[in-house]
């Protein structure tokens, strides 16, 4: 017998229309086909892969799997047992990650997993021979609020929860989205450890690497099962869509370039639109930014990158104005964090790791909203606003909720708003975290064509191949940058094929948690 058996489901949300429209999982609103007729069966200790685009219909899939959601037809089974019928019996002996972080963050992490272990009726020290692996890398942190955890320490809670009632099944949507390398790196060392156990899994995942640590996988589009076979297999045989070709900076800006020069927003005679000396940021003895030095010339695509928890999201909050520096100097457009914080918030563009527009408002007026709070002027919004949805190809959908729109599509309108009054430079906040390779290569061919009109682009990546498009990247480890320089110089310089050997090298070194 099969752990899971899935028959010809289907899934709708909300009232079929004529006209297609952004698919959106879970929610109501008018026409939305998560799923058309799937079907596919996974073996007893198979790691199982479900891939697929942005609204492939892969979160649906998850939750009628663990009886979360009912299917509109079809069947499916986990362990025998019928989703529909047979639910109480399912929810005993599976797990489940959902795509975001499922723990309750003013919670600690020991109250945290006992509740879960109440949850399913039993106690931590029933099942704590299950997570004991995986749980005693965190354990000593037991008293720690859940969101103070770094990204790795979190999903390494998350899973034991998931496995403090030991299941048989578990299921995995994206479970180390916006999770360095290393630690996704250990996160699967932890998966291959439950398949010696003989526990079923069933995991989604964007990043390539994961895939092929699946022994199949299943890829979805559009609702439909579009092929089940090996890793490699489904990965060359869609390589347009997973492989896309690589993109190349042909346009270097020039301070005599013809395109608009965010230059002339800020009070700066140097080419360098950041340049920091010494910062520090402490709270109480901890330093969670020690002693970092570093410039960034204008037009640059500067990758900051960095472990969980290695001080990259307080330093970037030093630079945009929204915390103060312990000790230490720092220019931003030519404004001190220091003394001139405003000054910068209005000179720069930023996007956060968490969606930032408007989710119950249209296209349109997200747009409008921004360029209004950057300060433009209403015949301007409205010029830009024309330009900006023929370029994203957005034009029929300019009044489509925001809230109804693929992941893909939120980010690439979420950067687009992020550089509307044309900044001296913009700051993005792993901007791609959960995104398909295809829609982030379009997320790049953005950030080059911003660059070439002069926007300085500071961002923060845990995907490798991202940072090979940087023109120089820094490192941070432990608060400090351990390395900066252009990919090819870091390659070389550390002896490694590509970054990810870099980072994965350097991010090791790492003592503190």
């Amino acid at each position: 017998m099969n752990a899971i058996e899935v028959s010809h489901i289907s899934k709708s949300y909300g009232k079929k229309v004529t006209t297609p429209l952004p698919r959106r999982e879970g929610q109501g609103g008018e026409s939305v086909l998560a799923l058309s007729n799937v079907s596919f069966s996974v073996n007893k200790g198979e790691v199982f892969g479900l891939i697929g685009p942005d609204g492939a219909g892969k979160t649906s899939l998850f939750r009628i799997l663990c009886t979360l959601l009912l299917p509109d037809a079809g069947t499916a089974t986990v362990d025998g047992f019928d989703v529909v019928n047979q639910m109480m019996e399912i929810r005993k002996r599976v797990g489940y990650m959902p795509g975001r972080f499922s723990l309750y963050q003013d919670l600690t992490v020991e109250e945290n997993l006992e509740f879960f272990a109440t949850l399913f009726g039993t106690t931590v020290d029933e099942g704590y021979d299950a997570i004991k692996v995986i749980y005693q890398q965190i354990e000593q942190f037991k008293d720690r609020k859940a969101g103070a955890l770094s990204g790795g320490m979190k999903q390494k809670l998350a899973l034991s929860c998931a496995l403090v009632h030991q299941p048989s099944v578990l299921f995995l949507d994206e479970p180390t989205t916006g999770v360095d390398p290393v630690s996704r790196k250990e996160f699967w060392e932890m998966l291959s450890m439950l398949k010696e156990r003989g526990i079923t899994i069933v995991a989604s995942t964007p990043y390539l690497d994961e895939v092929r640590q699946c022994e199949r996988v299943a890829f979805l589009s559009e609702g439909r099962v579009m092929g089940i076979d090996k890793p490699e297999i489904i990965l060359e045989q869609f390589k347009d869509i997973f492989n896309p070709p690589g993109i190349e900076k042909n346009v270097q800006y020039s301070s005599h370039s013809e395109a608009a020069e965010p230059s002339a927003m800020f009070n700066v005679q140097s080419e360098n639109v950041i340049e920091v000396e010494h910062l520090v940021k402490a709270f109480g003895t901890f330093r969670a930014v020690d002693d970092i030095s570093f410039s960034v010339n204008r037009g640059e695509i500067f990758g900051f990158l960095g472990a969980n928890g290695a001080g990259k999201t307080t330093a970037m909050h030093m630079l945009t104005g929204l915390n103060q520096p312990t000790s230490g100097t720092g220019k931003v457009a030519g404004f001190d964090i220091r003394t001139e914080h405003e000054q910068i918030k209005k000179h720069i563009g930023y996007m956060s790791q968490r969606f930032s527009l408007y989710e119950d408002l249209t296209v349109a007026e997200n747009i409008r909203l921004f360029g209004g709070i950057y300060g433009m002027k209403d015949d301007e919004i409205a010029r830009k606003t024309d330009s900006l949805l023929k370029q994203l190809k957005f034009e029929e959908h300019k009044n489509d909720l925001v809230g109804s729109l693929p992941l893909g599509w939120k980010q690439k309108l979420a950067f687009s708003v992020s550089i509307f009054h044309e900044p001296a430079i913009v700051f993005l906040d792993e901007p791609t975290g959960g995104v398909d390779p295809a829609t982030r290569r379009q997320f790049w061919e953005l950030i080059y064509e911003a660059a070439s009109r002069g926007i300085t682009v500071f961002v923060t990546t845990h995907y490798m191949d991202e940072a090979e498009y940087c023109d120089r990247i820094s490192i941070m480890v432990d608060g400090k940058i351990s390395a900066i320089g252009t990919p090819e110089e870091l390659k070389q310089r550390f002896d490694k094929p590509d970054m990810d050997g870099v980072f994965t090298y350097l991010a090791r070194q790492a003592t503190r948690e």
